[in-house]
This record gives structure tokens, C-alpha cells and sequence, in this order.
């Protein structure tokens, strides 16, 4: 329990309120701790169903802690611990011999009388068992090693089933991150029996089945209570020094730099409670990329019980921009207030289209006071990552079947559609009284795509843009960090100097399309990629014009569903009933099929958002004069494939030669060298064909 590092942890604490309820993140190891302590309890038990070996004379080990382990799960197989008993050291060998012995080896010595009126008469488990194993190391060709000398399996008392003896003294531990929880509830005045019970409910396992026993608990925590209180001490000494040391650090940011900005709240004893931060660049790039915003409070420092909240935009090329930051006391209605209030001062007053959040009553609160112009969304992600804690124990197998009609009805279109089919959802499994389906279904306007379709997002919401989060996070966040060290990582990741140029990437045309030609001229690969996607498909659909103007789309396959796109010819503009230009920026496969109806050959100018152009670039490409070479390399390639694949679809034999010559050329070109210059000009991205 030293509180020298810093550790950050994902926030475990259930948004539901019920203080027993505590979240489990879905491939996240550092948060899943209680699981894998269970899955390490039942590694441990399926171990010992396997076939051990008994120990004999003469078997050997690299290490006596190799034996001691070995003998361990012998015994705990066979019904019995051991313990360590007499070692022999030598000046020339240092210890050379290792005695275990049985846990009931020996007799209990008496011990003097304590001067108390009534001392404990306490029973002795030892009753003289002869079971042992002795060990002694040797020297072999320079390599020491260790061999069984004595052995004894003849034991003078009855064995254990393994339900018995998994509760012996040797085999109950109490692991570390159960050790926190045990503190933390005890700290806040729950009794020894109620933590026992909080435990095996996190757990998920059946009283009684916890691998440590009540009486663990009680004398774990009667022994840390001094050692608890020094803690506590020493963490807040910690705190106070290092969060002064983070306000000067961010004092002196702004003598070197006039374009940081930083903000502090103090309590009433004038120490540091609040603080926040945004860089010159940051600023710069909200005036961009600011439309839409995502505030992440996942982690929280249990150095310091400070929680982490993170802005992020999304830039042009779909990866997150670094905004701001703030270390915030406590998770309270008052403390996101301030840091919103904060946040909005850095970036001069100008409010954002829509901020995603995590879902957090306070924090949704505190938006709808100080944002009351802003859509609030709920990250699909922190939905998601939620549900196998929340469903798995109570649904066991169902669980699988449970998410995958969840993952649809996340993607209906429609509310009644949605509200339809979710109670469906909730009557099919029986989850009527569930309070997180309660939770759930109150936070229902902000998160399924039926309620916030027409919200801008700007693709905010993909797995890759969180995955990239994730990746930030892992820059900046390190188990060895104090709050000076963690401000210069977050400085050296927000600056835009720090990020790689980005090579132009060859983007290929697929369609003869006019429109795809002049896109792919506009806008950045990433955009361009998610636009070429809607054109493509959106030759697959067929217009009905209406006597308004207006048109029908619908798929040639698919009967049911159809769009209304409504166009306006005076001033061009165009609205499709899916809502996508609404909530990505990029136009529909709806909206660009009635333009090539109407014989445009570019995409209106305000259907091309500055934010996915290429000019809006925070960091400059590299030279794009790459992208005419590429199109005549593109040509001459196509041409020679066409004729190659006309000749070699006469014969099977034909098409088996090109195939295996084009292979092995394909090989051989990857093994040649590749110049700078023409590796920039001719930086070719894997398009997908989905």
C-alpha cells in the first residue's frame, strides 16, 4: 500500500447508484480483476483435478521455491498442507538443505501463561504427523540444483476432501485488489459479515465459496487499521505536494507560452481541489473540429482520488485531437459544472453541436445546466462495454442471444419501432424488474440511433475513432507517473508538432461517376473512403419522382423500406429521411443517387463539409502531386489486367499459369526496395470493398 506510484484505473463504481454494483469492463484486464481471480481460483482447482505425480527420492528441481510448489500441489490434491520447516546453511553453500513437512508435523509447545484471569485455551492441530520431504542443493558441472533426499507420504490423521481443504489457512488468500475493496468498504464503516457478503455478490459466487473465510477478513483488517490510517497520511501529504507541483508546472507553461491557458478551484483550507488545462493548438483546433466533442472521464487516479476528464475532437482524418483536460475531486453535479464552465472559457465561449459522454446522472445534469443548447449523446461504446456485467450472471446462457438482439435493436431506425421491440426485448427475458434495463430505458433519448439519428456526430462513434482513444490513453497514463510527470505526457501528446506527417494515400475510383471524381479531389482519405462507400451503393437504388419534386428511393431487391429525399432546386438543397449527412456530414446513397438523377457531375458545394476537406488539415500532408502519377500507373495497370484476364479465362490450364506466375511475381515485387520519394507519391491505402 505505498503510495509512491500513481495508478489509473477505469471507473468501477455502476452508474445504477447501488453502491453493492460495481462494473466489470469487457476485455479489459486491469478492471477485471475479481474475475480473474476467480478464473485464477478455478485454474487453480481444475489444476489440482489433474494427474500430480507423487514426489520420489532422487527428483530434482531448478529452484527449492520449484519443490516447495510442487509439494504444494501434492498436497492440496491429496487432502493436506505443508509448511516450511528447518533449513541447514553452510559458509561455502549458503543454505543447502530445505525440510517441509505436513501442517500437522510435530506438537504444539506450550507457551507461558498470560497474566489474564481466563486465557484461551486454544487446540493445536499439529499431532506429530511423520509426512515430509526433504531437500538438499548440489553442484552439477557449475549449475546448482536441488534434489529429494528424504520423502514420507504416511500420514497419522485423516485427509481432506477438496471441499475441506481448500478453507486451510495455506490455501486462503486474500489477493490484493480484494484487499483494497476490504479496506474501502471498512473504511466506510461496514461491518466484517456485510463485507464478506458485498464480496461474494461482486463475485457472483455462491456463499461460503470466497477462496478466504470471515475470520481472514477480520484479522486482515484489524491488522491494516494502523497502517491504513499511516496510509491515508501519507497519501494526503501526497496529494497536496503534488497537486502544488502541478499548478506550478502550469504557472510556468504560461510564462513560456502565452496561448496556454489553465484554471483551479482551492477549498476552504486555500488547497488545490480542481484543475484544468488546454494548449494553443488545442484551441486552434477546436475552431474546426469543435462541432462535435467527446468528454471521457473512464479513468480515475486511485493515487489521488482524482478523476481524469479528457476532451477530445474529431479531426478530418477520423482520429481524436487532444481539447482539454481536467482532474476533478469528485464525480458531483458542482465538479462537472465547473469543469464545462471551464472548458467553454478556454475555447472563448463557443458551445459545441453534440458532446458524448459516459453515462453518469451528475454528468448529464451538469450538460443540460450549462450546455442547454448541446445534444447530449451517450457513447454506444460505454453501453456496450457494460452489458456483460450487467446481464451475463443474471442470463447465464442466454447472455449471447440476449446481445445479439440488443446489438440489432441498438440499430433500428424508428422509435416506435425501437420502444416495440425493446419491451419485447425485456418480456422475452424476463428483465422487467432489472434496474440496469430501468437505467437503460431512462437514458433511452440518448443513445439508441432511433433517438439521436439527427444528431451530429461526425463519426464519432466508430470502433476505430474509440480504439484510437484507447491508444491515447495508453500514451499518457503509466503505473509510475506523479501528476508533473503525467502533465508532460499529456503535453507532448497534444502537440500537433509530435504527430507524423500523413502521406496522401492513392485513393482508387470505382465507378465512372463524375461525382466520385471530384470528391476524391476534396476531401481527405478517411472522408472520401465513407462518401465512395454511399456512391457505390448507391447505384444499386431506384427513384420514383413525386409531383412535388420530391423523390422515393428504394433498394431493387429489398421491398420494404424506402427514403424521401426532398430536393430544392432554387438553392440546391437536398434532405433525405435517413438523417446520414445529418449525423456524419457525409451525403446518403439516397441524396447522391437522386443527384445523378438530376445529372449533377459535383456534389453541391455545402454538401461538403469544411471539417472533412483536405485544406482543413491540422497537419500539413506531404507532397500530393503523388496522386496524377498514380492515376496514369492506375491505367496502365488496368489496361494490361483486362487483357491478361481475357486470355486467361479460355482454358483452366491458362488461368492456372497466370495465377501461379502473378503470385510468385507478386512476391518477388514485395521483397524489392522501396524509395522514399515514390513510397510517398505512391502510399496506396487497402481500400475495403464493403
Amino acid at each position: 500500500m505505498k503510495p509512491s506510484s500513481n495508478i489509473w484505473i477505469r471507473r468501477q463504481q455502476c452508474p445504477c447508484g447501488d453502491w453493492k454494483c460495481y462494473v466489470k469492463y469487457e476485455g479489459d484486464d486491469q478492471t477485471s480483476v475479481s474475475s480473474q481471480l476467480i478464473k485464477n481460483e478455478t485454474t487453480s482447482t481444475s489444476s489440482s483435478s489433474e494427474a500430480v505425480f507423487m514426489p520420489y527420492v532422487g527428483q530434482i528441481f531448478k529452484t527449492d521455491e520449484d519443490a516447495f510448489e510442487y509439494y504444494s500441489n501434492f498436497a492440496r490434491k491429496n487432502g493436506f498442507s505443508i509448511r516450511k520447516a528447518r533449513s541447514t546453511e553452510s559458509q561455502n553453500l549458503g543454505i543447502y538443505r530445505r525440510d517441509f513437512v505436513c501442517y500437522r508435523s510435530g506438537f504444539n509447545q506450550p507457551r507461558k501463561k498470560a497474566n489474564v484471569e481466563h486465557p484461551r485455551d486454544r487446540k493445536s492441530v499439529r499431532c506429530g504427523c511423520d509426512a515430509k520431504l526433504y531437500l538438499t542443493k548440489e553442484i552439477v558441472n557449475g549449475v546448482t540444483q536441488w534434489y529429494i533426499s528424504q520423502f514420507s507420504n504416511v500420514h497419522n490423521h485423516e485427509l481432506l476432501e477438496d471441499d475441506q481443504v481448500r478453507l486451510l489457512p495455506a490455501y486462503r488468500k486474500i489477493q490484493e485488489a480484494d484487499q483494497e475493496r476490504i479496506l474501502l468498504l471498512s473504511k466506510a464503516g461496514f461491518p466484517v459479515n456485510r463485507i464478506v457478503k458485498v464480496l461474494e455478490l461482486e463475485k457472483g459466487v455462491q456463499p461460503g465459496q470466497l477462496p478466504f473465510i470471515e475470520k481472514d477478513v477480520r484479522n486482515f483488517v484489524r491488522t491494516c487499521k494502523k497502517s491504513v490510517q499511516e496510509n491515508d497520511a501519507l497519501l494526503t501529504e501526497k496529494r497536496e505536494n503534488d497537486t502544488l507541483e502541478l499548478l506550478e508546472a502550469c504557472k510556468a507553461m504560461a510564462e513560456r507560452d502565452a496561448d496556454f491557458v489553465y484554471d483551479y478551484t482551492t477549498d476552504e483550507n486555500s488547497k488545490v481541489e480542481n484543475i484544468s488545462w488546454s494548449y494553443a493548438d488545442s484551441v486552434r483546433a477546436y475552431t474546426v473540429f469543435g462541432d462535435v466533442v467527446t468528454f471521457d472521464t473512464t479513468y480515475r487516479s486511485i493515487t489521488y482520488g482524482l478523476l481524469l476528464g479528457v476532451w477530445f475532437g474529431i479531426d478530418n482524418h477520423g482520429k481524436p485531437v487532444f481539447l482539454g483536460c481536467a482532474l476533478l475531486q469528485d464525480e458531483s453535479l458542482n465538479s462537472f459544472a465547473w469543469a464545462l464552465q471551464t472548458f467553454l472559457r478556454f475555447m472563448r465561449g463557443r458551445c459545441p453541436q453534440t458532446v458524448l459522454t459516459d453515462i453518469d446522472s451528475s454528468l448529464r445534469d451538469a450538460i443540460a445546466r450549462e450546455l442547454p443548447d448541446t445534444k447530449h449523446v451517450i457513447c454506444s461504446w460505454h453501453v456496450h462495454s457494460k452489458l456483460s456485467s450487467w446481464f451475463a450472471p443474471s442470463l447465464g446462457s442466454q447472455y449471447e442471444e440476449f446481445k445479439a438482439e440488443f446489438d440489432m435493436l441498438c440499430h433500428l431506425e424508428g422509435i416506435e419501432e425501437f420502444e416495440h421491440q425493446w419491451n419485447h426485448l425485456v418480456a422475452r427475458f424476463g428483465l422487467a424488474s432489472d434496474k440496469h434495463i430501468a437505467l437503460l430505458f431512462s437514458y433511452r433519448t440518448s443513445w439508441p440511433l432511433s433517438y439521436i439519428r439527427s444528431y451530429f456526430l461526425a463519426r464519432s462513434m466508430t470502433a476505430e475513432f474509440y480504439q484510437s482513444l484507447d491508444e491515447f490513453f495508453k500514451r499518457i497514463l503509466s503505473g509510475q507517473t506523479c501528476l508533473q510527470l503525467f502533465f508532460e505526457q499529456v503535453g507532448f501528446a497534444a502537440d500537433l508538432r509530435n504527430r507524423s506527417k500523413k502521406a496522401l494515400q492513392y485513393m482508387h475510383t470505382k465507378t465512372c461517376l463524375p461525382i466520385e471524381e471530384n470528391a476524391r479531389s476534396i476531401l481527405t482519405p478517411y472522408a472520401f473512403n465513407a462518401l465512395q462507400h454511399e456512391i457505390v451503393l448507391s447505384m444499386q437504388y431506384a427513384t420514383t419522382e413525386l409531383a412535388n419534386g420530391s423523390y422515393l428511393v428504394r433498394h431493387y431487391k429489398k421491398m420494404e423500406g424506402e427514403y424521401l429525399v426532398i430536393w430544392i432546386s432554387q438553392d440546391e438543397q437536398i434532405h433525405c429521411s435517413c438523417k446520414e449527412f445529418e449525423h456524419s456530414g457525409i451525403l446518403c446513397r439516397h441524396c447522391l443517387r437522386v443527384l445523378t438523377v438530376k445529372n449533377y457531375f459535383e456534389i453541391p458545394e455545402k454538401y461538403i463539409l469544411f471539417r472533412w476537406r483536405l485544406e482543413s488539415s491540422l497537419v500539413a500532408l506531404e507532397d500530393q502531386n503523388g496522386q496524377c502519377n498514380s492515376d496514369e500507373y492506375a491505367q496502365v495497370f488496368h489496361s494490361l489486367a483486362a487483357t491478361l484476364l481475357t486470355e486467361s479465362l479460355f482454358t483452366k490450364e491458362r488461368f492456372n499459369h497466370v495465377h501461379r506466375e502473378l503470385s510468385r511475381l507478386l512476391e518477388h515485387v514485395r521483397n524489392m526496395p522501396v524509395s522514399n520519394e515514390f513510397a510517398s507519391n505512391m502510399a496506396a491505402n487497402n481500400i475495403s470493398e464493403s
